[in-house]
């Protein structure tokens, strides 16, 4: 790391920090020529790669625009948009890599969004998956229905009084 100051070709970590939404690492620096002190940040470098083979770097922004169009008359807030970025986000940096192909991307906004809005998750699916007939809309919503049906019966009945 280059000293800004004096142009020296080394520093000196003197402390370091996660960025509140741990995403990047801010450090502070001393460089030994000069000893003036100054601060980096440092974030881990994401690549997408396309269908087409095209290489970009990672972006929030494209995944709230593509999935705004899902929920376009949705009950779904611009901060809602954003914390499913960030979600997806998350779940693409756990993997690990350095390059993510555009498929997984769009798989790991499924779940996500089929949590935040059912209606806006079949109109992404349909489109990503490539929907082509009714039955394939059917057996999405039947996978649907079953996931509710699951997670209902699995809500904690109370408890029934046993005085009456």
């Amino acid at each position: 790391m280059f000293c800004p100051f004096c142009r020296y070709p080394d520093s000196r970590v003197t402390d370091s920090r996660t960025s509140d939404d741990g995403a990047s690492i801010r450090r502070r620096r001393q460089c030994p020529e000069c000893n003036m002190r100054f601060s980096t940040t440092e974030t881990a470098s994401l690549t997408v790669v396309k269908r087409s083979g095209v290489t970009q770097p990672f972006s929030r922004d494209r995944i709230v625009a593509g999935v705004r169009k899902a929920c376009q008359g949705r009950p779904v807030s611009e901060a809602d948009l954003a914390l499913l970025a960030q979600t997806v986000e998350e779940a693409v940096r756990a993997t690990g890599a350095a390059q993510i192909e555009s498929n997984d991307i769009g798989l790991a906004i499924l779940e996500p969004l089929r949590k935040l809005d059912e209606v806006a998750f079949m109109r992404f699916a349909s489109v990503y998956q490539g929907w082509e007939t009714l039955e394939d809309f059917e057996a999405a919503i039947n996978v649907l229905r079953v996931g509710r049906d699951v997670r209902e019966a699995n809500k904690v009945q109370p408890a029934q009084d046993s005085n009456n």
